[in-house]
């Protein structure tokens, strides 16, 4: 019947606080409307993650973490959630968290069956060593396969096969043009490792954005290479208090792996009051 057999909820979150960015967003999504009018569109705010369910803000243990019942404003707490992370990582890491609970969130409320992201091969990369160096690497097989989460629904990434380079190519190459519903970045050759407002995600982004031009077939082997690993099997296990993700045997990520493999010296559940993080999340909050 010439009809697509699935159907598709468009999601924008705005990740940032400024009223002239939230302005031009979301007239960029107006003319992806007009672009691909049978599809379904929402647009929300990163700040209204702070307002889930299934976040444990107790598990930070922050002295200013997000409450329901606070008199200040979802943006206001969320300008001081980042604003008290210790490092540019640190800030990046906690936006980029919230960004999947808040979509896996909204997937859930609609019924979907799976989220389709839009990472590129070079993205998913970058993705790998990034998490990587995060202290989550266990969470890989979500973050870069096709596979269901552990939140009960599917992950899946359509353009996993494609360079960034080459879906630039192809937005050209339409009829009509995509070019005009595209975000032109900023090229990141020019980042200094030594500056202290560069994130780990920039410098991995740099780092792939060299390696693309020039050697495209390591950027394919990183994702085939990670697409190899295994998910956490295992009744031992407890969702981390902020990502969600399982943690390993049950005990707190920054104490259960702080560079000691020695299993007598983790803490075990029962001994953690206000809830576990994994070691990455611990890694973001504490430095």
């Amino acid at each position: 019947m010439n009809r697509a057999a699935y159907e598709l909820h468009i999601v924008h979150v705005d990740l940032y606080l400024d009223a002239t960015d939230r302005k031009s967003s979301s007239d960029l999504l107006e003319k992806y409307k007009v672009r691909f009018p049978r599809h379904k569109y929402s647009r929300v705010g990163l700040e209204d993650a702070l307002y889930l369910e299934s976040i444990n803000w107790k598990s930070l243990g922050l002295e200013n973490a997000p409450k329901l019942d606070s008199e200040k404003s979802g943006t206001e707490q969320l300008q001081e959630l980042i604003g008290v992370m210790p490092s540019a990582t640190s800030k990046a890491d906690i936006v980029s968290t919230l960004l999947t609970r808040l979509l896996v969130d909204i997937a859930q409320k609609n019924d979907c069956e799976t989220i389709l992201f839009g990472d590129s091969t070079t993205r998913l990369a970058e993705k790998t060593l990034t998490e990587t160096a995060k202290g989550r690497g266990f969470s890989l097989p979500w973050q870069v396969s096709d596979i269901m989460s552990p939140y009960g629904i599917g992950f899946n990434y359509p353009l996993r096969d494609l360079l960034k380079k080459e879906l630039v190519a192809f937005s050209s190459l339409t009829s009509p043009s995509l070019t005009e519903l595209i975000i032109r970045q900023e090229p990141s050759s020019h980042i200094s490792a030594s500056s202290k407002l560069v994130t780990i995600d920039d410098l991995m982004a740099q780092y792939f954005e060299s390696v693309e031009e020039n050697y495209p077939s390591i950027v394919a082997n990183v994702v085939r290479t990670s697409s190899k690993l295994q998910t956490l099997n295992g009744e031992l296990t407890k969702s981390c208090g902020l990502c969600g993700l399982p943690v390993s045997h049950g005990t707190d990520g920054i104490f259960g792996w702080g560079g000691d493999q020695n299993s007598e010296s983790r803490v075990e559940i029962e001994q953690v009051e206000k809830g576990i993080l994994c070691y990455g999340c611990s890694r973001s909050i504490n430095g």
